[in-house]
């Protein structure tokens, strides 16, 4: 807690604001009078608080599909049906790398595959567990690691469903005992089950003496790397959920387990953070709050955001007007949202707060701060006090404040914010405190 000491500021002003329709009300001319944000601002701050302001705020939704998503934190894979923001539908390519290199496998005619396993640890999930219907397809273009991939970026595949015939049916569970073999593992596992004939193929190839073993760059240009997805076409409203995974995991990877001369082995291949690998995700363009995008008005009762292209953006023009001598004490922005505990899409555990700047053309997000969620209170309280000094000191310009997940480009999940005009209990608020010298 910051305290103005009274020898060393001629003046004090405190705008605490209340979002009520359109307009910030700010009034606080006298301490005793003064009991707006009471809970947020230590009331021996406002022992020389006086003055009147008004902030006008807008809030609204909007979409930014420019999300680059290549070496995410995690992988995101699933589908689900979001009673509100409409059909929400993830998947990822990703290279991989040779266990050992020079693969012998000696007489062929003895080796027997058993299984052909694509396994992947679950870091996460969101929405609903249950059975999704899985595919995977075979990268037939290259992939470089320091490319830029977008979420929306396709590159080519072969056309053939490499999932094993008959096994596309596959549970979504983070919590499930995942066994192989005769072991339980400490951590799930989504476990895809691939033909065999691939993997004979495979071994095949490896063993023609075309080289394609004999390092990873003649590896990449073999076998060039995955589209895992799923295809559920008939999912309800409020069904389906997406599995996060870690692909820097060594338990997610390629793996042929194998039967020579009665041995049983295996041959992993490995996914790493040599590996060039995105996120695909598609997210419904028509339903739900895609129907206000750029409709003000609207956005004054409910504003959104969600992973992978919709953000909620807040304007607060009156903080331009706070005088240039000021210093800002403190900047609390709370967010109510829309939530019952134990709820299907929860918010998540912190928003990043960005600024939208534009340098020769090109849209910039600069991240200010993050944005904790309180289950307690059912909001999220953000630090913006360095944006609003920067915007006194005339360092940036006061555009809009972005609100997103903070995983934008790496999770499934949403935030329906109350705005100003909700006829929801909770309202946004603004507390300010600053001093004139």
């Amino acid at each position: 807690m910051n305290n103005i000491h009274p020898l060393m500021w001629r003046k004090g002003l405190v705008l605490s604001a209340t979002f009520l329709f359109s307009i910030f009300l700010i009034v606080s001319c006298k301490k005793k009078e003064n009991s707006i944000g009471e809970n947020t601002i230590d009331q021996n701050e406002l022992m020389f608080s006086d003055g009147i302001d008004t902030f006008q705020l807008t809030t609204y939704s909007y979409v930014d599909d420019s999300i680059i998503t290549d070496n995410a934190p995690f992988a995101v894979l699933g589908s689900y049906n979001d009673p509100v923001f409409g059909n929400f539908d993830a998947g990822f390519y990703t290279q991989f790398r040779l266990e050992k290199f020079n693969l012998d496998l000696g007489d062929l005619s003895t080796v027997v595959v058993d299984s052909f396993i694509l396994s992947l640890e679950y870091i996460g999930q969101y929405g609903k567990a249950g059975v999704q219907n899985v595919e995977v397809y075979e990268i037939t273009e290259d992939m470089f690691l320091d490319s830029t991939y977008l979420s929306d970026g396709v590159l080519l595949t072969d056309p053939l469903d490499l999932v094993f015939p008959g096994m596309n049916a596959i549970n979504f569970d983070e919590n499930a005992m995942t066994v192989v073999g005769e072991d339980t593992l400490a951590q799930s596992q989504l476990r895809i089950p691939l033909s065999t004939s691939k993997a004979k193929s495979i071994f095949i190839d490896a063993m023609s003496g075309g080289g394609y073993f004999a390092d990873n760059d003649a590896f990449l240009d073999y076998f060039k790397g995955l589209y895992v997805t799923t295809n559920n076409t008939m999912q309800l409203p409020g069904e389906g959920g997406v599995g996060y995974f870690n692909l820097n995991d060594p338990s997610s990877k390629m793996t042929i387990y194998y039967t020579q001369n009665g041995v049983q082995q295996e041959y992993n291949f490995q996914i790493n953070s040599s590996c060039a690998d995105f996120n695909r995700v598609e997210v419904d363009d028509v339903a739900g709050p895609n129907n206000i995008l750029g409709d003000n008005t609207v956005g004054q009762n409910q504003f959104y955001a969600q992973a992978f292209g919709m953000r909620a953006a807040v304007e607060i023009p009156g903080l331009s007007s706070i005088p240039r001598n000021s210093i800002i004490h403190k900047a609390i922005l709370e967010l109510p949202v829309e939530y019952q505990t134990g709820g299907l899409y929860d918010p998540g555990t912190d928003a990043s707060i960005a600024t939208n700047l534009e340098i020769g053309g090109t849209k910039l997000y600069g991240v200010n701060t993050i944005g904790d969620y309180s289950d307690f209170r059912k909001s999220f309280e953000i630090d913006i006090r360095s944006y609003a000094q920067a915007i006194v000191n005339d360092e940036i310009v006061n555009t809009r404040l972005i609100i997103s997940p903070i995983l934008h480009n790496t999770s499934a999940e949403r935030i329906i914010f109350n705005g100003p005009s909700t006829t929801n209990k909770d309202k946004p608020k603004l507390y300010i405190l600053y001093t004139e010298f």
